[in-house]
């Protein structure tokens, strides 16, 4: 897990901007956060390398690629060991229908954002997390909407 990193008023600028547009071209960026260039690219890259920004990525909305049903999947394991952890991550993070998935405290263990064909793909899905040898109980939640959040305001 990332350690907390003390950003400047630059480093947050550059953040909050790389949030909202990642395309970004780094001579833009620079313009607006008011540094030269060489400055913004140097500092970019530290923001990377320090763990602050994890990566660029293209959001598709899955109904456009022929995934037009989503759900939460609520994952209870029947006995909490990272010998049963690692390797579910591992499984559940290759799915094709896996979005996100979260580690969570509570009633469950796993929350599992997935987009499925339809109906009949989402029982098949949820028949193969129930055949696990570490899943107890799993709930579906399905999502009728979803909205993104703002960008990370650093604290």
């Amino acid at each position: 897990m990332a350690k907390s990193v003390t950003l400047d008023s630059v480093d947050r600028k550059i953040v909050q901007h790389l949030q909202n547009d990642a395309r970004i071209s780094n001579k833009a960026l620079a313009t607006l956060v008011g540094v030269a260039a060489s400055t913004c690219l140097e500092r970019t890259n530290r923001l990377l390398r320090l763990g602050v920004v994890t990566g660029f990525h293209a959001r598709v909305a899955p109904k456009t690629v022929g995934r037009g049903v989503q759900a939460f999947l609520a994952v209870q394991f029947l006995s909490h060991a990272r010998p049963l952890v690692d390797p579910f991550v591992e499984w559940a993070r290759a799915l094709p229908e896996t979005i996100d998935l979260f580690f969570v405290t509570g009633g469950d263990d796993f929350l599992v954002h997935i987009a499925c064909v339809d109906t009949d793909d989402l029982q098949r899905l949820v028949l193969d997390f129930t055949a696990r040898r570490e899943v107890g109980r799993l709930e579906t939640h399905l999502i009728f909407a979803t909205w993104p959040g703002g960008p990370v305001q650093p604290a």
